[in-house]
């Protein structure tokens, strides 16, 4: 199982007695960026929202993973997402993106595509739009348009219901071989069924719980072995598990203490304000309403549940074998609502002590997989 960090951001309204917050939050995201390359994390993923108030401050992650591209040597960089929808940015421009990240990299770039978190973000944009439902039609005329921007030498062009383009030579062309691989922000188990069968990689943002991520990870697998028609040049094999729940320290009752007393139910309750596609758990508070802070035995049936990952370098091992046991590919921690310092700590003590107790491997999977794709 490798490892993956991502961040967004994420600036809460208490922290914005400083006038600069919002320009300390960007590079303290960045320089933790760096240092979860110097743990040892494979993958480092930047989040693009819109109009998130206090949720997510990172709108232009193309910009922030140009940055992190030039002052990173070995870890995969990785949009966590691009959104390809037309209004938002055009098919073309992606396209030319990505291509130009990964020559920058030198194919150390990692695609991930969804379509917005929202009615809030979506409808930003998309002002005739009545149900974020409708972007799927968008999306999925859009995504399949990329593989024959990148690997043919003159696009065609085309013409759709949502877009159009006349032929054109779209450049530059990707680093190769082949192309990055093709991520999906998938949320129901259907979406992780499609994604499969589409050959894209599986960016997991809700699979906070290990019994519902068996059945998301069950058919996904199950879909990606009989994919016959991939979405891009080749079968992105790829499951991503995401947990922003986590606090590590030396010893148990810091990590702990550090947790409950971080916020976590204020972001949470961030989530539910703008994720409006999620199902509303029973009982939720709605927006401007907010969960009351956790408590010991919340925490215990977090951890239960793996929900959260929270304790000494041995509990994390602990847990982190639970979901290795799943067949997740890549765990992703989130930056969430620690600071910098005890982000720090978690970076250097996974570094440590625990990713090379799962992961001995020193080429990264998606990497692998593009060359034997490109028969390398």
């Amino acid at each position: 199982m490798e490892f993956g960090f991502l961040t967004q951001g994420y600036l809460p309204a208490d922290r914005r007695t400083d006038p600069y917050a919002e320009h300390r939050v960007l590079m303290d995201d960045l320089e933790l960026c760096l240092a979860a390359e110097r743990a040892g994390f494979k993958y480092i993923w930047i989040s693009e929202h819109h109009f998130l108030d206090e949720y997510s401050h990172i709108s232009s992650n193309d910009v922030f993973l140009g940055a992190l591209g030039a002052l990173t040597s070995r870890a995969h960089i990785g949009s966590g997402i691009f959104n390809p929808l037309p209004r938002v940015h055009h098919p073309a421009a992606v396209a030319e993106r990505v291509a130009m990240l990964d020559h920058l990299t030198e194919g150390r770039f990692e695609f991930g595509v969804g379509r917005g978190a929202g009615s809030h973000e979506v409808k930003g944009f998309h002002t005739d739009v009545t149900d974020v439902n409708e972007t799927k039609d968008i999306f999925f005329e859009t995504v399949p348009e990329f593989a024959k921007m990148w690997l043919w030498d003159e696009y065609p062009g085309f013409t759709g219901k949502y877009w159009e383009m006349p032929p054109r030579r779209v450049l530059p062309k990707p680093y190769g071989p082949l192309h990055p691989a093709i991520w999906y922000a998938a949320g129901n188990t259907s979406s992780f069924e499609m994604c499969g069968r589409r050959g894209m990689g599986a960016l997991g943002f809700s699979l906070d719980e290990i019994p519902k991520t068996e059945v998301a990870i069950k058919a996904y697998k199950d879909a990606v072995a009989r994919c016959d028609d991939p979405i891009g040049a080749w079968v992105n094999d790829n499951l991503i598990v995401a947990n922003g729940f986590n606090s590590i320290a030396e010893d148990r009752e810091t990590a702990r203490r550090d947790f409950l007393a971080g916020g976590n139910n204020y972001q949470m309750s961030q989530v539910f304000r703008y994720h409006d596609t999620f199902p509303r758990p029973e009982g939720f508070p709605v927006w401007p309403e907010v969960l009351p802070d956790l408590t010991e035995e919340a925490l215990d049936g977090f951890l239960e549940l793996g929900a959260a990952v929270v304790g000494d370098p041995d509990d994390v091992v602990a847990q982190l074998r639970r979901w290795e046991a799943t067949g997740a590919d890549q765990f992703l921690m989130l930056r969430g609502v620690k600071s910098k310092e005890e982000t720090l700590r978690m970076l250097r003590l996974m570094g440590e002590h625990v990713i090379p107790e799962f992961d001995t491997e020193p080429e990264h999977r998606t990497t692998r997989q593009r060359r034997a794709a490109a028969g390398g």
